[in-house]
């Protein structure tokens, strides 16, 4: 007798055959990503329904879309290591059907439909609002880098560019003085000439990266993605990589909205809270942003919108020889516009506004100084500047100055920020392991990527959140209404009986986005 457990024989029948469907757990993830395409009204989102008649059938967009959100949550973005799931999967098999498309089908897919994939995730967050999963109130904004398909090696800057032009000229001079030195041997002439040739060739590539330069006014060239960018990542280390900005809602930590851009942080925060108050439908709450984004111009797009916003004041920039001088020591006076400083003496301003440049953007600012400084004991403490101390005031100070005491009087708030926000990036970067960016080439296709991987990330919350059967009857409802029932009432009655049966589906708030 065997000691050990034995299989069944491949080559024997099985009595009583089942179905593929009692092969999957009625609890099986899978079927609740079946539910929720199958409840989404596709055409809709922007998917492609239009095909032309001849030649062989194109694969639904549905089921597509059923396998690529499957292959994230099984942390699996390669379209060919999806195809080879497709033919030994069984979860796959019993979710699309046995169909096996291949690997440029898949890619193309996601390549083709950011918009739609944009909008499926905009359906996770209508759904986490159905079972009040958003809080509304408090929102972490903050991006992070995504690595690009593109090396350090093929992206350009004019520096970068300038130094490989310098090292083409010094090899190029020296090959016309060995040219001039090995007149008789013809066999390394020849290879000299090749080396001419080949080094001649790549400088003029990078004049023409050069001319791009000067003429569009980007400040780099990446030549494999040409939207990518680099940037720095941590502690003074850069990749070329896309930043992606997002806003979590603090209640359960849910991704409301993201944005895939190639840019710092410094002005995204205004954009930002402009979509997040109309994805909400109000501008009652607070938002939470980490000292990256402390910049005049977004605090004033913040007061415009009407946002409390807490932002991490980052530290001084330039401190005094005795830091007890530091312009944060020195005193406002608003109602006669002056400043006092440490020593109680008072400095003015002319009253006129000028200029700062700080990269492409223009900040007014106004000068305050006086001349007691010349004679003044604590002049060594107090500044380097031979002509006395010279405060700036900009145009936003008032505002800058607003958040810093929202910031005292809710520090405990703020301090929530880190972990709100950071909790998708820890799942999606540590635990699923995308670090990078999927596609090629474009922003565009960066999106898509991007989409499916926070699509993914919130229906995971949603499916651990919330009971399953009580997902599935949801999702099991909302097909039904928007198969069957909305057609045949909206022929029937109109968007009056429409709309309210509808509303019914968001409870708590009806998410516009």
């Amino acid at each position: 007798m065997s000691k050990f457990i034995s299989g069944t024989n491949r080559n024997q029948l099985p009595l009583f055959a089942s179905s593929i469907d009692q092969a999957i757990a009625q609890d099986n993830q899978v079927r609740l990503i079946d539910l929720f395409v199958d409840s989404l009204k596709l055409p809709d989102f922007g998917f492609d329904f239009q095909f032309v008649e001849n030649g062989r059938p194109a694969y639904h967009p549905s089921d597509l879309l059923k396998l690529f959100i499957y292959g994230y949550l099984n942390r699996m973005r390669s379209s060919r290591a999806l195809e080879k799931e497709c033919a030994r999967n069984i979860e796959l098999m019993w979710l699309i059907k046995g169909l096996a498309p291949d690997h440029n089908t898949i890619a193309n897919f996601r390549k083709d439909n950011p918009k739609a994939i944009a909008r499926v995730f905009r359906a996770t967050v209508k759904m986490a609002a159905h079972f009040e999963l958003i809080g509304g109130s408090l929102v972490a904004g903050d991006s992070t880098k995504l690595r690009a398909q593109n090396s350090k090696k093929n992206n350009f800057n004019p520096a970068k560019i300038e130094r490989h032009i310098a090292y083409i000229d010094a090899r190029l001079e020296e090959y016309n003085t060995a040219l001039a030195k090995e007149d008789a041997d013809e066999v390394e002439k020849e290879k000299i000439l090749k080396k001419v040739k080949k080094h001649s060739f790549q400088k003029q590539k990078y004049i023409e990266y050069q001319k791009i330069i000067d003429t569009t006014g980007v400040t780099q060239i990446s030549t494999s993605d040409p939207d990518s960018r680099q940037i720095m990542t941590r502690n003074n280390i850069s990749e070329v990589a896309y930043t992606v900005q997002t806003t979590v809602d603090a209640l359960h930590n849910i991704p409301i909205d993201f944005k895939v851009t190639n840019e710092n942080d410094s002005k995204a925060m205004g954009g930002m809270l402009r979509r997040t108050k109309a994805i909400l439908g109000h501008n009652d709450f607070t938002a939470i942003y980490d000292k990256g984004y402390h910049t005049g111009s977004e605090f004033q797009y913040a007061n415009r919108l009407g946002i409390d916003v807490l932002v991490a004041i980052p530290g001084v920039s330039a401190h005094a020889p005795d830091i007890a001088f530091d312009v944060e020591h020195f005193k406002y006076n608003k109602d006669n516009d002056t400043y006092i400083c440490p020593a109680n003496q008072t400095l003015n301003s002319n009253a006129n506004w000028y200029n700062k440049t700080n990269g492409k953007s223009i900040t007014k600012m106004k000068h305050y100084k006086t001349n007691a400084c010349m004679s003044c004991t604590f002049f060594n403490k107090c500044t380097k500047n031979k002509k006395g101390r010279l405060i700036e005031r900009s145009q936003y100070a008032d505002l800058i100055y607003e958040n810093k005491v929202r910031i005292e009087n809710n520090y405990e708030v703020y301090r929530r920020r880190q972990a709100i926000v950071e909790h998708p990036y820890g799942v999606i970067k540590r635990q699923w392991d995308f670090y990078y960016i999927m596609t090629k080439k474009t922003i565009k296709h960066a999106s898509a990527d991007v989409g499916l991987i926070f699509t993914a990330y919130n229906l995971k919350r949603i499916f651990n959140l919330i009971d399953q059967n009580e997902l599935k009857q949801y999702l099991k409802t909302v097909a039904l209404f928007f198969v069957v029932i909305k057609p045949l009432f909206k022929a029937f009655y109109g968007s009056f009986i429409v709309l309210p049966i509808q509303f019914l589906f968001y409870k708590k708030k009806l998410i516009v986005i």
